[in-house]
């Protein structure tokens, strides 16, 4: 009994502080919005509380509505895209040499070392009109200009014409292009993590059975990441949902994710309490789609159980 007691002491003193730290510094704020959701903007910086659903109806407005759907639609493509690419990396990253392998790991956190912001406007940089790019595309079409003139086809005048540059700016592509390039270590991580655990005599077991490449990674390797998918799923979509930076600077006036429009109502529009509803209301919807993977997951377990 004595150590059980001791044990129970050292839980609660190891615990506190942290307990202490999320109480204060994210459940208390995060319950100080959740009542500004209920209140009414009066002039310019009064707030009263006044327990209404006017935010909530107004974030309902179809316009509102068509941000949300644009926001989800710009996510689930980054998150698409960072699995496609993801997961070439994290197999070469797995099935690299010893002496590789933390160099690769190294090159893949590296992006973290840097402010986002900074990475953000050096993308601008990549992506503008007289960027990286745009003066590459512009070499190449010089080069195979004059390959065309040398071997005698220069009277087709195929690409005789001067090259206009490729608005990479300020547009859809931008956006999708910016969140893959932010997020993309994040899916990179769990599917690493995930497949460092991978038993290869499975994959040994699969081709000497007679099992071509891709058979064995579609039947064998992707069942065994399906953990490592999940969590690099979830962890990617969810930040991409919210982000407002990216959109902000690389977006266009069509292209304004619903982060920016809770950003907006903070700072331009000083309307608090319906930029809280509408936080609080992209909270809802996430926390459902995460309630309804998580019973999806547990009806397949007790199916497996079975």
């Amino acid at each position: 009994m004595d150590d059980l007691s001791a044990n129970r002491r050292v839980g609660w003193v190891l615990g506190l502080p942290p307990t202490a730290w999320l109480l204060v510094f994210f459940l208390v704020p995060l319950g100080l919005i959740w009542v500004l959701s209920f209140g009414e903007k009066r002039g310019i910086v009064d707030i009263a509380i006044t327990w209404t659903f006017d935010n909530y109806q107004r974030a309902l407005d179809p316009l509102y509505l068509q941000i949300f759907a644009k926001s989800f639609w710009f996510a689930g493509i980054t998150t698409a895209v960072c699995l496609l690419v993801a997961f070439p990396i994290a197999l070469a990253i797995t099935f690299a040499t010893p002496r590789w392998k933390p160099i690769l790991l190294l090159l893949t956190i590296l992006p973290f070392w840097t402010n986002l912001l900074i990475r953000t406007y050096a993308l601008i940089a990549v992506l503008r009109t007289r960027g990286y790019v745009n003066f590459t595309l512009e070499w190449l079409w010089e080069k195979a200009d004059a390959l065309l003139v040398l071997v005698g086809l220069g009277h087709l005048q195929l690409l005789g014409e001067r090259f206009e540059p490729v608005e990479l700016l300020y547009n859809n592509f931008a956006v999708v292009f910016g969140l893959v390039y932010v997020h993309l270590p994040f899916m990179v991580l769990p599917l690493y993590a995930a497949l460092d655990r991978l038993d290869r005599s499975y994959i040994e077991a699969s081709l000497d059975l007679g099992a071509s490449q891709f058979r064995t990674f579609a039947s064998v390797v992707v069942p065994l990441a399906l953990p490592g998918i999940v969590s690099g799923v979830i962890i990617t979509f969810i930040p991409a949902l919210g982000s407002f930076l990216t959109p902000d600077l690389l977006g266009g006036t069509d292209s304004q994710m619903i982060a920016n429009v809770i950003e907006r109502q903070f700072k331009s529009a000083n309307d608090w309490p319906f930029g809280a509803a509408l936080s609080f209301l992209l909270m809802y919807i996430t926390f459902f789609a995460l309630a309804l993977r998580a019973m999806a997951s547990r009806g397949r377990s007790a199916m497996e159980a079975a």
